[in-house]
């Protein structure tokens, strides 16, 4: 990777929340999916499973990042899911299957769903809250001596 793009990437993520953190990996998981369902539709084999094991990388952040003493139930559902969609990724490895790829897709589609939802409701949360400092009177002091 080069030099500019990797100095991108780190501004791109500077000053974001977790929560949109990890939409951003849903993302790079979701179109490495849809890169390995165009290369295997054209029979570029190598390309294919190149990009599904960066969907792997996705999935095995997401996994190891899960922090099931603050995510209680919500962490071993999602630890689960991604257990699952690991299966799933190396059976297309090996079977090339479109519609196991568009399957994983929708899974990973309906899971960043919830994440963007929490994303705006923190971002509602945070404007409503500086809203309300901002209509607080302001006090001045004034001495004299």
């Amino acid at each position: 990777m080069s030099v500019q793009l990797k100095n991108y990437h780190a501004a791109d993520t500077m000053g974001r929340s977790m929560p949109e953190l990890v939409v951003k990996v849903y993302d790079g998981a979701i179109g490495s999916l849809h890169q390995a369902r165009e290369y295997y539709r054209a029979e570029k084999l190598q390309a294919g499973y190149e990009s599904m094991e960066k969907v792997k990388k996705f999935i095995v952040h997401l996994y190891t990042t899960l922090d099931e003493e603050k995510g209680g139930e919500i962490a071993e559902k999602l630890a689960k899911i991604y257990v699952y969609i690991m299966e799933q990724i190396n059976i297309i490895q090996a079977t090339k299957d479109l519609k196991m790829i568009d399957d994983a897709i929708e899974i990973l589609n309906n899971v960043r769903d919830g994440w963007v939802q929490l994303v705006e409701n923190v971002n509602l949360d945070k404007s409503k809250e500086k809203e309300s400092n901002s209509e607080q009177p302001t006090r001045s002091l004034s001495l004299s001596v």
